[in-house]
């Protein structure tokens, strides 16, 4: 099993994405990179420093690293700072988070890939994890919860892979 974590806005649509994905084994919503104090969900949306993340834990044999990233760019907005669909501010930034050095060369590849494709640099975070808490219970798998929250990823993006 491997490990990464994306930040890429508003954590709820994050986690329903790529939980629909073969050899994503579990995820997680929490708040990454920020000051080394566990923030509360207002702490984040009062501009604490921590970006809404997902922890992803995968299965290589079955999905790569390259695959996922792939699927992350097709959810976030590459080029734009802190602010993805209509959430702006800190916490919404987008960031490729790794606590294993050998995924830096796969990740360092694809966001190039994708800087090629979009024409400009992008606004995309990409550094080891300093840190990582938990978000609170009710907003783990908040849209299987409430299918009707709001979210900036398209609802067909859910559809992609059972």
């Amino acid at each position: 099993m491997s490990t990464i974590y994306l930040a890429g806005g508003c954590f709820w649509g994050v986690q329903k994405f790529f939980d629909q994905f073969d050899g994503v084994i579990s995820t997680e919503v929490g708040y990454a990179n920020g000051p080394d104090k566990a923030p509360s969900y207002q702490d984040v949306c009062n501009s604490s420093g921590h970006a809404e993340t997902v922890k992803i834990d995968y299965d290589p044999a079955v999905i790569s690293l390259t695959a996922l990233l792939g699927y992350y760019f097709m959810v976030i907005d590459p080029l734009s700072v802190n602010k993805q669909g209509n959430d702006k501010g800190i916490q919404y930034r987008t960031g490729i988070y790794y606590t294993d050095e050998s995924q830096l060369k796969e990740i360092e590849a694809v966001c190039r890939e994708q800087e090629e494709k979009a024409g400009a640099k992008l606004a995309v975070e990409v550094g080891a994890l300093q840190n990582f808490y938990s978000a609170e219970e009710y907003h783990q798998k908040y849209l299987e919860k409430n299918p009707g929250g709001y979210c900036h990823i398209p609802g067909a993006m859910f559809k992609l892979r059972k």
